[in-house]
């Protein structure tokens, strides 16, 4: 075997490092591989002078916005957002189950939106794409070429009567969806109740939900931290779905079923969680039926159903029927991300209305389609690229090892590393996990891969 080529831009010690990575497979194309590319200084490709509106600067946002300034000429590019902020959301369950500290969460949108851009501190309050059009929470009305609704989701806490997202961090609740306080009271609460155990309840709404491993991922980490303190055998942990699985890929549903089944842990199906009575920490399950049942708990992990935000929600880009219109998610193509009846209008990230997908890995993967797909549109072409609904989920099983899991719209496992079983505990998971998903993901954010 030849040795293996020197990349420009790393020094002897990253070269080192590059080789002993790829050498063990570490860098998948699906996950990974932002560690081991240079930035990609390529020249316009375009020369044009669209309007292009990017509303959201999350990852999605922030990748598309990055790839077009370099890729386009003369493009007026306008990304609306009042959030000052950036979150790494695949990061919430580490804060949550006591993994990293916060800060390694949190950065500064203001370094990651490009020079040249225009960035509009407010939010979409109204889509008006006849018109083409978005009007701001603040009154102000944008016109737009093309758009780009990268805006996420809304946790619809809601629904779940009693609900208070502030209470977080007392009464035993927790929930890693809504931000960076919750992740870090969270983990306060599990901290404290590993020392003694007790009665938990995880929980899983029927809705699609952004990063579906992540209410896994923190009851099997609840499960490890009472095992390392001691506790487990007087813990009583419960699992309620709204659905009649945990996980959609039946291979994987399956395999989760039996580690939760050897580690005790009884899963209740069609059991949807539809209030919480924080004081006296009582919740309320309801059957498809709609027979109600109580349980006391100590400890309640809160996974909110989730939707389109409301501006999308109430607009016309929205899907009207399907499985999708029920959360009136973005109505695009599940092959281009184009929306079906707004030819200049795509669509990037969790609000898309399509079968799987609402992980950074799928952003990842789905960034550059977005935007070639938008280029050829703007150049007078037909899209010429297709995403294959691409979702990849690090499994955290316990502290040090995790599945890697990787699968397209059909629930068809892709992996990426032929070397690595994705099925099976791995060491290296983990390591993708903890320290090798955050440089890849600023990458993307970054436009450079």
């Amino acid at each position: 075997m030849s040795a293996p080529h020197t990349a420009p831009g790393l020094s002897a010690r990253g070269q080192s490092r590059r080789r002993l990575l790829i050498g063990a497979g570490a860098v998948p194309l699906a996950a990974g591989a932002a560690l081991a590319l240079k930035p990609d200084h390529a020249r316009a490709t375009l020369a044009t002078n669209a309007r292009i509106v990017i509303v959201g600067s999350g990852l999605a946002g922030l990748g598309i916005a990055n790839r077009l300034v370099r890729e386009l000429d003369g493009a007026q590019i306008t990304i609306i957002d009042r959030k000052e902020e950036h979150n790494y959301q695949p990061g919430y369950t580490l804060v949550a189950t006591g993994i990293w500290p916060v800060e390694k969460v949190i950065d500064r949108n203001a370094d990651l939106i490009p020079a040249g851009v225009k960035w509009v501190h407010e939010m979409v309050a109204e889509y008006d794409p006849d018109a083409n059009t978005v009007v701001t929470d603040r009154g102000q009305r944008i016109p737009y070429d093309y758009l780009v609704v990268a805006t996420g989701c809304h946790l619809d806490f809601d629904q779940i009567e009693g609900m208070d997202v502030n209470a977080i961090g007392r009464n035993g609740l927790t929930s890693v969806y809504p931000g960076t306080r919750a992740v870090t009271e969270t983990w306060k609460v599990m901290d404290a109740f590993r020392q003694k155990g007790g009665r938990a309840l995880m929980t899983l709404p029927a809705t699609p939900i952004k990063c579906a491993g992540a209410p896994l991922k923190t009851t099997f980490m609840l499960i490890d931290r009472l095992r390392q303190a001691g506790t487990l055998a007087q813990s009583d942990v419960h699992f309620h779905s709204a659905l009649g699985v945990v996980f959609s890929v039946p291979q994987i549903n399956d395999l989760i079923l039996q580690r939760w089944a050897d580690a005790g842990v009884p899963v209740h199906f069609s059991s949807k969680l539809v209030a919480v009575d924080i004081g006296a920490r009582r919740a309320t399950f309801e059957s498809p039926e709609g027979e109600r049942s109580d349980e006391d708990y100590d400890f309640i992990h809160v996974v909110p159903p989730m939707r389109a935000p409301d501006a999308i929600f109430n607009s016309p880009l929205a899907w009207l029927e399907g499985p999708m219109s029920a959360g009136r998610w973005l109505e695009v193509d599940r092959e281009t991300l184009r929306h079906r009846r707004y030819p200049n209008v795509f669509g990037a990230g969790d609000i898309n209305g399509t079968p799987r997908g609402k992980t950074a890995a799928t952003v990842k993967q789905s960034v550059p389609i977005v935007v070639q797909n938008l280029i050829d549109v703007i150049a007078g072409r037909e899209p010429s690229r297709q995403f294959n609904g691409y979702t990849s989920c690090p499994m955290i099983l316990r502290e040090g090892s995790a599945w890697l899991i990787e699968f397209d719209y059909d629930g068809k496992l892709i992996p990426s590393l032929p070397m690595v079983e994705p099925l099976q505990d791995s060491w290296f998971a983990w390591l993708m996990k903890v320290q090798l998903l955050k440089p890849a993901y600023m990458a993307v954010a970054k436009g450079r891969v």
